[in-house]
Order: C-alpha cells, then structure tokens, then sequence
C-alpha cells in the first residue's frame, strides 16, 4: 500500500471532508488536505499528512491545485462541496496533468448541482417529484403562493456563500400564501432562483438517500440505501442519526435518475415517502462528491470512496461493493442530541427510546478515539456558540433601573 497514490481533500474544513481523510488513510491513502478555514475543527484532524490554507472554490483553488500539482506528481482528486464541484469540472482541461477525478460531462454537472435546472428537467420529464414552482420575479413567487398546498419549502438553486450568509439556513418551510412572499422579499435577492414545492407529509423516518458510484460508462459499481431516524434542525435540516435500510423504489429510481444523463462518478440523491400517498419523491440530488451521511456505507461493508478511488486512477476495484443490510448507523451526537431535545419537548421522545435509537453498530460523524483533536474543537465550538448566546439572552432581559 505504500506505493498508493494521494488523494487531495477540497474542503477538509467540513465533516464530510473529515469524514473522507480518516476513510481514505485508513485504507493506507496519503491525504493532502485544503481547507478555507485552517482553524475549523474538522482540520485539525491527524488523518491529513498535510493541510493547505486555500479558498475551495473558484479561480483562486484552482490555481492552489496547479501550484501544489507539481509536488505530489498524479493524485486522486476529491471535491467535498458542491462549489469544489462545480470548480474542478469547469476547469477540468487545466487539471489533468496533475490529478484523476470522474465526472460526467460539465453540462450534466450544471444541470444536476443547480436545483432550479434540476427541478426544470425533472418536470420536463416526469421524474417522482412533489408539485414544483421556479421563482425568478415577484410574479413567479405569486403564481407559486397560489398555486401551492401548505405547508410548503422554499430553498435557493444553488446554497452560495451569499445565501447562507444571509439566510442562515438550507431552506425554509413556509405555512401560507402570505408567508410565501415575505420570505421571497427578504431573501430572494439573495440568489438568482428559488423553489417553492409543496411539503411532502412524512416524519424524518420517511427521508430516504441512495449514495453510490458510476463508473466511466456509466454502470452502478457500488450503491447503499439508508434513511434518516432524526435530523437538525428538526424540519429542514441534515441527518443527526441515520440508519441503513433496503428500499428497492428508491433504488431504481436513483439508478433510473442517474442512468438516464450517463451519469460517472461519486452521487447521492435524497428522497422522502409522502406519507398520505405512499409515493416515494425526490428531493435533490448532489453529486461529484461524497456527503456528510456518505461515510455509514464504509461502515456497512461497501467500499464507496476507495471504489472511487481505484477507478479514477485506473486500478481494480475492491470487492466491497455490495450492500449487506447489517443495520449500521451514522450518528452525529450532538446534533442528535439537540434533536432529542427538541423531540422530547415535544413528548414525541424519551430518554428510553432515544437510547434505544442509537443502538448496533454505528459511526460517529466527528467523535473518534483515535483522532480527537476534531471532536474536541467541535465541543469547544459549541461552548462558546452556547456562552455568547447566552449573553445575548441575558442582555437582552437585563434593562437599566
């Protein structure tokens, strides 16, 4: 294994990038990290040999990849956000002398990262999703405001910098017409497209994902299904606690979703069963990249990053490719804590079922004996998030005399 090439983590300041290093060097792959924020906590992980302060998306990555191309000779590219994504294809001719990715074609790229593209072609072609509106104009959000049911979810094409910096949030659910249009003008200058779509009925149980690989002709070559059991925030947030399940419907649909624009690389797609239909819908898919919750099929026996990783860089593929329902878990506690919280005041949780949930084999999205500096700045992230905001609750009621 010595003679295995690197693997270059863009993003290694989020789980999913941390996620990706401990995966990949455990299986004896040199990791070279690059991290916006060299300070996040999930840089500090011991799994990169080295870790390069660069920004992880336009122009300037690029010119951070070509710099550092010429020291580590052919490496494996990883991308782990959908901004590295978007990068690396567009500037894919720059690249190939340093580093082996796969992705397919840059117009199917575009069309499967940007949402409102997404939501155009699905109904364009009669994929599973719920009722649909694009919002580009005041108009747009009226004609959406009308003709949803309620509640219903509003979220940005693509979640830029400058949405999430402005809206604090993936996306929003929204209870009516009037308060359809109040989210449109305070945030929709914020990006050049939304979605609105009728809220699919269904506990966070009913969220379903397919993760997998395709290779350069476009044949599943590793695939794993798993739901969520809680998520955070409660209603539109991402996986807190997820477990790995066997659903043929979301299978084929993903493997018919993805088939059908010759798809090649690493993909995900998230979907939810209506609970009033039965109908199972979907929600968006991501894709070039792993994801935060892409770490329970390595848990589970399937090889999903170093399958990757072979065929990108030539090689054989590992023979753990395929799905044994074993029942794993993915956890990220304390974000499931919160959840719990949340749930239990509520009176939807107790402690009992709670830890009951958490139960069997599992994997935890930051916590890891063996490289701990991560879940440590993680904790001391969140007492410091917890003492300012408890200063602000306390200022806030403290009035002069």
């Amino acid at each position: 294994m010595a003679d295995r090439r690197p693997v270059v983590i863009v993003g290694l300041d989020c789980i999913t990038g941390l996620q990706s290093a401990r995966i990949l060097a455990r299986r004896g792959v040199a990791v070279i990290g690059i991290a916006a924020d060299r300070n996040h906590f999930c840089a500090r992980t011991r799994s990169a040999r080295a870790v390069i302060g660069a920004p992880t998306a336009g122009e300037p990555l690029i010119r951070a990849l070509e710099q550092l191309g010429s020291t580590v000779g052919e490496a494996f590219l990883l991308p782990c956000t959908d901004a590295a994504v978007l990068t690396i294809s567009a500037a894919r001719k720059r690249l190939d002398p340093w580093y082996r990715f796969v992705l397919p074609d840059h117009e199917v790229v575009e069309l499967l990262l940007d949402k409102v593209r997404f939501a155009e072609h699905a109904l364009a072609s009669g994929l599973p999703v719920p009722a649909t509106f694009v919002i580009r104009t005041r108009d747009d959000a009226a004609v959406a405001a009308a003709g949803l049911d309620y509640p219903a979810v509003l979220k940005p094409g693509v979640k830029t910098a400058l949405w999430l910096a402005g809206a604090k949030r993936r996306a929003f659910v929204v209870r009516s017409p009037s308060e359809l249009l109040e989210r449109y003008a305070e945030f929709g200058a914020l990006t050049d497209a939304l979605i609105a779509q009728t809220w699919i009925d269904g506990a966070a149980t009913s969220l379903y994902s397919f993760n997998g690989y395709f290779d350069r002709a476009s044949i599943p070559q590793a695939t794993f299904i798993a739901r969520k059991i809680r998520q955070w925030p409660p209603e539109t947030g991402t996986s807190s606690l997820g477990e790995e399940v066997r659903d043929d419907e979301v299978l084929a649909a993903s493997l018919q979703l993805f088939g059908s624009v010759a798809y090649e690389g690493l993909c995900y797609l998230e979907m939810k069963r209506d609970a009033r239909t039965g109908a199972a819908l979907i929600i968006e898919p991501n894709i070039g990249r792993p994801t935060g919750r892409s770490a329970i099929a390595e848990r589970g026996g399937v090889e999903l990053l170093l399958t990757a990783y072979h065929d990108a860089l030539g090689e054989p593929l590992p023979d753990a490719r395929t799905q044994s329902f074993g029942g794993v878990k993915w956890i990220y506690l304390r974000h499931d804590l919160q959840s719990a919280l949340v749930e239990a005041r509520r009176g939807r949780l107790t402690l009992r079922d709670w830890l009951r949930s958490i139960r069997g084999p599992k994997t935890e999205a930051v916590a890891d004996w063996r490289d701990p500096w991560p879940f440590v700045g993680d904790m001391q992230h969140a007492a410091a998030a917890a003492i300012a905001g408890a200063a602000t609750w306390l200022r806030r009621r403290i009035r002069p005399a």
